[in-house]
């Protein structure tokens, strides 16, 4: 059975990020042939193309992982009906130069969660036309989470049956994805 690697981006720079919470969370729902990465995005620098002849260490080091991935998980909260800043300015580091574009063909699902009632619909939104721009594979059908103090039991799994239950056949959904298109 192929080993296939997972990159999860969590779009959130913050110590006790609960998107982080969630996407560990969402990891111990894969099947077991799935391995999990967690790339950094809060060293990336601001993008600016005077860099591109002298990239970054981190913004290389980056752009590698999410390349060398099979797929890209991207868990993140919304700020002011959008994406976070740190994670619009990762997607614009992978982007570039475009012949180099990490994102093009790359299976990709969005979830997050927010105290907000709605979750972070407005934000996947914004971001599933980005990436859906760039090329990516982008997972359909829609993933947003309220987050509520008793979401997570104390070990950091899906305390609620339905939450899981949902969160299961959209990891499922996505594994189906990324087998279909990486086969063995």
């Amino acid at each position: 059975m192929r080993t296939y690697h997972l990159a999860v981006v969590v779009g959130s720079n913050r110590k006790e990020s609960i998107n982080r919470r969630l996407a560990e969370a969402m990891a111990r729902l894969l099947p077991p042939n799935f391995e999990v990465s967690y790339p950094r995005i809060d060293d990336l620098p601001m993008y600016n193309m005077d860099l591109e002849g002298d990239r970054p260490e981190s913004v290389n080091r980056f752009t590698a992982e999410i390349a060398a991935a099979d797929a890209v998980a991207v868990v993140m909260p919304e700020h002011n009906r959008s994406l976070p800043a740190v994670l619009k300015n990762a997607i614009d580091w992978g982007s570039k130069p475009m012949e180099n574009n990490v994102w093009r063909d790359k299976p990709t699902a969005i979830t997050g969660t927010t105290p907000g009632a709605i979750g972070t619909a407005v934000g996947q939104q914004h971001l599933r036309q980005i990436l859906g721009i760039l090329g990516a594979l982008v997972l359909g059908g829609e993933a947003y989470i309220q987050f509520k103090p008793d979401l997570l039991d104390e070990n950091g799994d899906i305390a609620n049956d339905g939450t899981r239950a949902f969160l299961q056949g959209h990891v499922d959904r996505f594994v189906s994805l990324i087998e279909s298109l990486t086969p063995e």
